[in-house]
C-alpha cells in the first residue's frame, strides 16, 4: 500500500520573464518502508516538489493534482491541519544546515523545541530527548554538544543536528533534501550511513543530485528532469540498467563511472523544448523526439521510462 501517492502534480512560479513550470505533471508513489531517491541535476524541480508534499512554497506558488498521504489529500488540508502534520508525522531534513539552523539558540534547544511541540514534553525531558537524538545521531559528547551553537559545529556535525532534528519527534515520513551536499567524502559516507541507518523502518523520499548515495540509501529511485519524471525503477536497476540516454549520461558522469559529463545544459523551464524535454542534447534524439512528447512507458519490474526508444 502507497503511504504518498503524487498524481498529476504541478507547481508553477510567476517570474518577470514568464510563468516557471517547476513541476510538471509528476505521479511517484511511496510506499510503507519504502525509501525512494529523487535525482535529477540543480534547477530540474526536485526540492520545488519536496516542498510541494509538506506544502512549503510561498503563497505566490500555483499548485495543482493530488498528494495523497494516508488516504487524505494535503492539498486539500486547512494550514491548522497541515501544521498538525508537519514535524510530527510528515518531516523535512533541509538542505544547508548553516543557514538553516538558529544561529542565536543552542542545537540542543533547537531539537527539543521540535520535540516539545509535536510531544507535549516538559522542557527538561524535551533537552533530555534532545541529547538521545544528538546520541543516536552518533554525535560524540553528545551532551556537551547540545549546549554549543551552529558556528561552534563542523559542516558534518551540523548535518548530523539537522538529522537529529528531523526525525526527533519519530515521523512516518520522512523528506531529506540533499543531505550530503558540500560534505568531504569522509563525512559523506559517514552521514549516508547514519542516515541508512535511522531511517530504517520509515518512508522517505531522499532528494539529491548524488546518485552513488541514493543507491547507497534507497531501494527505489527516480530521475527528474526539466520538471519531468524521465525514469523510475529499482535501485540496482537504475545504477545497472538504466534505459533511459538522460540516466546513462548521468551515470557516465559520476567520478566512478568515468566522468563525461552529458552535453549542453538543462533547458529553461519557463520555455522548455517541445517534444521530449531531453532531445536537445540526446545523442539518439529522432525526429520523432523534437515534435511529440513521450509518455512514461512501462518495462517490467516495476520499470518505466519517458523515451520513444524504449517503445
Amino acid at each position: 500500500m502507497a503511504m504518498l501517492d503524487i498524481i498529476d502534480l504541478k507547481a508553477h512560479f510567476s517570474s518577470p520573464d514568464g510563468l516557471v513550470k517547476a513541476v510538471n505533471s509528476v505521479d511517484l508513489q511511496i510506499k510503507d518502508n519504502e525509501r525512494l531517491g529523487l535525482i535529477g541535476e540543480t534547477g530540474c524541480g526536485k526540492t520545488v516538489l519536496g516542498m510541494s508534499i509538506i506544502r512549503l512554497l510561498p503563497s505566490s506558488a500555483g499548485v495543482e493534482g493530488q498528494i495523497i498521504y494516508n488516504g487524505q489529500d494535503l492539498l486539500h488540508l486547512t494550514e491548522e491541519e497541515m501544521r498538525q502534520l508537519r514535524g510530527r508525522e510528515i518531516a523535512m531534513i533541509l538542505q544547508n544546515p548553516t543557514t538553516s539552523l538558529n544561529p542565536v539558540l543552542k542545537v540542543g534547544d533547537q531539537i527539543a523545541e521540535v520535540i516539545s511541540l509535536h510531544k507535549g514534553l516538559g522542557k527538561k525531558e524535551a533537552k533530555a530527548r534532545a541529547v538521545q537524538m544528538l546520541e543516536a545521531a552518533m554525535i560524540p559528547e553528545a551532551e556537551r554538544r547540545a549546549d554549543q551553537y551552529p558556528h561552534e559545529l563542523s559542516g558534518g556535525m551540523k548535518e548530523r543536528v539537522m538529522i537529529a532534528m528531523g526525525l526527533a519527534s519519530h515521523p512516518s515520513f520522512v523528506i531529506a533534501d540533499e543531505p550530503t551536499k558540500g560534505l568531504d567524502a569522509r563525512t559523506k559516507a559517514e552521514i549516508v550511513n547514519l542516515i541508512r541507518d535511522m531511517t530504517t523502518g520509515r518512508s522517505m523520499l531522499m532528494i539529491t543530485h548524488d546518485l552513488a548515495a541514493a543507491g547507497e540509501i534507497c531501494d527505489r529511485i527516480a530521475v527528474m528532469y526539466a520538471g519531468e519524471i524521465l525514469e523510475e525503477a529499482s535501485a540496482e536497476t537504475i545504477l545497472n540498467d538504466p534505459q533511459h540516454p538522460y540516466t546513462q549520461g548521468f551515470i557516465r558522469s559520476l567520478p566512478s563511472r568515468g566522468l563525461h559529463p552529458i552535453s549542453g545544459s538543462s533547458p529553461s523551464l519557463i520555455d522548455p523544448p517541445s517534444g521530449c524535454r531531453f532531445h536537445p542534447r540526446c545523442p539518439y534524439a529522432m525526429e520523432v523526439c523534437k515534435s511529440e512528447h513521450p509518455q512514461m512507458m512501462r518495462l517490467e519490474n516495476g520499470h518505466s521510462s519517458r523515451c520513444f526508444l524504449c517503445g
